[in-house]
C-alpha cells in the first residue's frame, strides 16, 4: 500500500490511489466548468506521482513513525517533478502536435508548481525553471513510480485515452493567443490548487464533500426578498419625490439590463442613486437568467465591504451564506525554493491544517477588495491561486472601478476580458466617475450601449446637491486649516475634512481635538472592527444633527454611506474629489451644500505617484474651469469634465498602465503575455543556443509573481487586541483542536491591520508583536493599538475608550 498522508492525530493513512483519483474527480468538475474537465483532471491525477518512489515511502513512514531514524529533512524527496516529467516525456517530442505540446507545457507546469508557483518558461537568467526540471532534472526512481501509478491507479491504455480527451478540450478552449495561454495555465493551476487542498482536508477532518449549495434556488429567494423590500419603500410618502422616482426608474433599467447575454456593462449611477440595491437587483436576476454560480461584489477599501455587506446581509435576512474577505490573515510563507512548501506535504499537522482550510471562495455572495481580487490572477502564493477558478460563471460587481491602481490597469483589464470571453462571466462597472478603461493599449473590452443608464446628463443635474468651492489658490498649512475650521465648523454643522496622507490627518486630529466640538479621526491603521464602530457613533451624530468633526484619509470616499453638512477636501485627482462630494449633502436634505477643495502645502506625495499626477491634472481643469466653464457643462463634476480628466491622467500616465518592473527592466504585461517573436529573453536564448527556443510557452510566471504588489510596498495582516480580537488570537494559539480553522480565519479579519513591511519591522524591533504557529499569525501587543489611530508604532496606545 502507498500513502500519500498521515494524520497527525490518529495516524491513519490516506493511501495514494485514494488522493490522486479524489483530487482528479474535484479538478474535474472545477475544469468542467469551462469545458477542460480531461485537462484539469489530468492535473489532479498526476500531481503527487512521485510519492510512488520508495525513496518517499520510507522517508514518510520514518518521518512519521519512527523520526529518530529519519535520515532526510522533509521535502528532500522531489516527489511534483515526475508528473510534469511524464508528461513532457510523452507529448512533447518531434512528432507530437501543436496541442499535445501545450497540454505538457500547461499542464505540466501546473503539476511542478503545486507546492510552489508556476515556473518561468523562460527566466531574466534566459534559463527555463521548467524544462531543468521536467527535461533535465534526473529522479533516480522515476521509471519505478511511472510503472506503480500505471497499476495502482489507472492503466496505461486508459491514461492514453484520458490524455486523447484533455488533447480535445485544448483545441476547442484556446485560440493560442500567449494572454489566453496565461489565464488558461492559471485556471488549471487553480483547479489543482484546490482539488488537491481540498481532498487532503476531508481525509484529514475524515468528512465527505459536503453537498454544493444549489444557488439557482437561493438566488430566486434573495430576489425575493430584495423585490419585497423595494416594494415597502415604495410605500413611503416620499416616494413621488423627483429623486426618489430617479431612484426607481434606475433600478428597473438594472431589471431589464439583466436579461441581455452577459458582457461588461457600466452603471454611473450617481452618488445617492440606490446603486448597491441597484447592482444586486441586476446581479440576482442576470443570475437566474443565465445560470451563473455566485455573484462577486469587488470594492476598492475595506470600509465599503463592511458597510455593503451588512446592507445586503439585512435585506436578504442571510448570514451564512455572504462572505466577507477584507485579507489573508494567515501569512503564507514563500519559499525561494522551486519546490516551495513540498516538505510540509505528507503529515497532517495543525500548520498544515491552517493551509487545508477552507478558503476557496465557494459562497454565493462574496464581497471583496481590489486587492484580493488582482491577488487571484498575478500574485504568489496559491492560497491566492486557489479561488480563481470559482470566479468563473460569476456576476462580478466592480464598485467604484475609478481606484483600480494606475499601474494595475492593463492587468485588471485583461483578467476581466478573460473572464467575460472565457470564463462565462458578467461584469458590471459602477461608478458615477467612470474611467475610460477602454481607451488604453491593454484596452477593456466593454459592450457597444453598455451603459444602463441611458440619459446621464439629466440625470447627474437631477441629483446635484453640491458646489464646488475652489480654495486652492494660496496653498494651506495644517494650523491654518485647523484655526478655518475652528472659526467655521459651528455654523457649517457636521464637517468631513479628507486629506492625503496618514500623517497629515493625524497631525489635523492633534490641532482640532479639545476644541468645542468633537473630533474624529478615521485610517487604515484601525482595523474593521474598530473603524465600523467610530463609523456608527459618527452616524448616531449625523442623525442627531449635532455638529462634530471627522478628519480622515480618502478611505470614507469610495461607498461609504455618511452624509456631513460640509465637506473640505485637499486637492486630488477629479474622482476622488468627485467622491469626496458626495459625502456631502448625500441624501438632499438641504437644497445646496458646499464642498471646499484646498491645496495642502505639507502633504508629502512624492512617493504618491497617482494622487501628485491627479492632483496637477485637476489642477488645471479648475483652472481651465475659471476661463471656459461652457467646455465643462458648466459642472467640475460633470460627466465632460470626468470623461477630459481621465483622458489626460491615462495619456500622462500612459507608461504606467502595464507594471512596469524595474528589478528585471520590463513591463508585467510583457512578462505574461508576450509572443516569443516579441520576448527580449527568447531573442537571447536562441541567441545563446544557436537554436530554436523548444518550448510554445515563454511567459515568466514566477518572476512577475514575485514582483507583483497591488500596492507598491508588501504588507502583512497583524491581529490586533481590539474587542474579540483578542479572542480570536486566543482560539487560533491555543494547543486545542479548533473544528473550523477557517471560520476562525474569516472572524480574524474583522480584527487585522495590513502592515507595510518597514512597519513590521519597526515593531519587531521594539519587541511589539508575537509570532504564533510557527510566524504564520501575526499579533500585537497591547500597548500599540491606539483607541483613536489604531497602530501606534511608539508604543503609547492603550484601549481605555472615552466618549469621543
Amino acid at each position: 500500500m502507498y500513502i500519500a498522508h498521515v494524520r497527525e492525530t490518529d495516524k491513519a493513512k490516506q493511501t495514494l490511489k485514494d488522493h490522486l483519483l479524489g483530487a482528479s474527480r474535484i479538478a474535474e468538475a472545477h475544469g468542467a466548468k469551462l469545458g477542460l474537465k480531461h485537462v484539469a483532471g489530468l492535473a489532479g491525477v498526476l500531481h503527487d506521482l512521485g510519492k510512488f518512489s520508495d525513496e518517499f515511502q520510507d522517508y514518510l513512514d520514518k518521518a512519521v513513525f519512527h523520526p529518530e531514524l529519519a535520515e532526510k529533512k522533509r521535502g528532500q524527496v522531489d516527489h511534483s517533478t515526475a508528473g510534469g516529467k511524464l508528461l513532457f516525456g510523452m507529448l512533447h517530442n518531434k512528432e507530437n502536435t501543436f496541442h499535445e505540446k501545450l497540454l505538457a507545457e500547461i499542464v505540466g507546469n501546473a503539476i511542478i508548481s503545486h507546492h510552489s508557483n508556476l515556473q518561468d518558461y523562460i527566466s531574466p537568467t534566459i534559463e527555463s525553471n521548467f524544462l531543468k526540471r521536467v527535461l533535465e532534472k534526473e529522479l533516480a526512481e522515476y521509471g519505478l513510480a511511472v510503472e506503480r501509478f500505471f497499476q495502482e491507479v489507472m492503466s496505461k491504455a486508459e491514461f492514453t485515452e484520458y490524455v486523447t480527451k484533455a488533447v480535445e478540450e485544448i483545441k476547442q478552449f484556446t485560440d493560442n493567443s500567449p494572454t489566453q495561454s496565461f489565464f488558461l495555465t492559471k485556471y488549471i493551476f487553480s483547479c489543482l490548487i484546490d482539488a488537491d487542498r481540498t481532498d487532503t482536508r476531508m481525509f484529514e477532518e475524515q468528512a465527505q464533500e459536503e453537498e454544493r449549495i444549489q444557488h439557482r434556488p437561493l438566488f430566486e429567494h434573495y430576489y425575493q426578498k430584495l423585490m419585497n423590500h423595494l416594494t415597502s419603500l415604495k410605500e413611503n410618502s416620499e416616494v413621488k419625490q423627483p429623486i426618489n422616482v430617479l431612484r426607481s426608474a434606475m433600478s428597473d433599467q438594472c431589471e431589464s439590463f439583466a436579461k441581455r447575454p452577459s458582457g461588461i456593462y457600466t452603471l454611473s449611477i450617481p452618488t445617492g442613486g440606490g446603486k448597491t440595491l441597484a447592482s444586486l437587483r441586476y446581479a440576482l436576476k442576470h443570475a437566474q437568467e443565465y445560470d451563473k454560480q455566485r455573484i462577486i461584489y469587488v470594492v476598492p477599501f475595506t470600509t465599503i465591504i463592511e458597510q455593503n455587506a451588512q446592507e445586503v446581509r439585512g435585506i436578504l435576512e442571510d448570514n451564512e451564506n455572504i462572505l466577507e474577505h477584507h485579507s489573508n490573515v494567515i501569512e503564507e510563507e514563500y519559499s525561494e525554493s522551486e519546490f516551495g512548501d513540498e516538505q510540509e506535504d505528507g503529515m497532517i499537522t495543525k500548520k498544515e491544517r491552517l493551509k487545508l482550510a477552507r478558503d476557496n471562495w465557494d459562497s454565493p455572495i462574496i464581497f471583496t477588495t481590489l486587492v484580493q481580487f488582482l491577488n487571484v490572477f498575478y500574485a504568489k502564493g496559491n492560497r491566492n491561486t486557489r479561488r480563481l477558478h470559482n470566479l468563473s460563471h460569476s456576476v462580478l460587481i466592480f464598485d467604484e472601478v475609478q481606484k483600480v491602481p494606475t499601474k494595475c490597469v492593463s492587468l485588471f483589464n485583461e483578467a476581466l476580458n478573460f473572464l467575460k470571453k472565457s470564463a462565462h462571466c458578467s461584469i458590471l462597472l459602477c461608478t458615477a466617475t467612470q474611467p475610460s478603461l477602454e481607451n488604453v493599449k491593454h484596452g477593456l473590452l466593454k459592450e457597444r450601449d453598455g451603459e444602463i443608464v441611458p440619459n446621464l446628463t439629466e440625470v447627474s443635474e437631477a441629483f446635484k446637491r453640491v458646489e464646488i468651492i475652489d480654495k486652492t489658490a494660496k496653498p494651506m498649512t495644517n494650523e491654518e486649516l485647523a484655526e478655518w475650521i475652528r472659526a467655521e465648523a459651528t455654523s457649517w454643522g457636521s464637517t468631513l475634512v479628507i486629506l492625503n496622507t496618514k500623517s497629515a490627518v493625524k497631525n489635523l486630529y492633534e490641532k482640532l481635538k479639545g476644541g468645542p466640538l468633537p473630533v474624529f479621526h478615521l485610517s487604515t491603521s484601525m482595523c474593521a472592527a474598530h473603524r465600523k464602530e467610530q463609523l456608527n457613533e459618527i452616524r448616531t451624530l449625523l442623525q442627531e444633527g449635532t455638529p462634530f468633526i471627522c478628519v480622515t484619509t480618502q478611505l470614507i470616499e469610495a461607498g461609504v454611506d455618511v452624509s456631513f453638512k460640509c465637506v473640505i477636501r485637499s486637492l486630488a485627482g477629479l474622482d476622488s474629489i468627485a467622491q469626496a462630494a458626495g459625502r456631502c449633502n448625500r441624501h438632499g436634505e438641504d437644497r445646496l451644500r458646499y464642498v471646499y477643495v484646498i491645496d495642502h502645502a505639507e502633504e508629502k506625495l512624492s512617493k504618491l505617484k497617482e494622487i501628485e499626477a491627479g492632483k496637477w491634472i485637476a489642477g488645471n481643469i479648475f483652472a481651465n474651469f475659471k476661463k471656459k466653464a461652457e467646455k465643462y457643462e458648466g459642472d467640475l463634476l460633470s460627466q465632460a469634465a470626468m470623461r477630459k480628466y481621465f483622458q489626460h491622467y491615462y495619456n500622462q500616465m500612459d507608461a504606467d498602465l502595464n507594471y512596469y518592473v524595474s528589478e528585471v527592466d520590463k513591463e508585467m504585461t510583457k512578462l505574461l503575455m508576450s509572443l516569443a517573436t516579441e520576448n527580449s529573453y527568447v531573442t537571447h536564448f536562441q541567441k545563446k543556443h544557436g537554436a530554436a527556443f523548444p518550448l510554445l510557452l515563454n511567459g515568466s510566471y514566477k518572476t512577475a509573481a514575485d514582483h507583483f504588489r497591488v500596492i507598491d510596498q508588501h504588507t502583512t495582516s497583524v491581529i490586533v487586541p481590539y474587542g474579540d480580537g483578542r479572542e480570536v488570537i486566543a482560539q487560533l494559539n491555543s494547543d486545542e483542536w479548533v473544528d473550523d480553522l477557517g471560520k476562525v480565519l474569516r472572524e480574524a479579519q474583522q480584527y487585522t491591520v495590513n502592515l507595510y513591511s518597514q512597519e513590521i519591522d519597526q515593531l519587531k524591533k521594539e519587541n511589539a508583536l508575537v509570532m504564533h504557529l510557527d510566524g504564520m499569525v501575526y499579533e500585537l501587543k497591547e500597548s500599540w493599538y491606539h483607541d483613536k489611530y489604531g497602530v501606534d508604532l511608539k508604543g503609547e496606545g492603550g484601549m481605555e475608550f472615552t466618549s469621543w
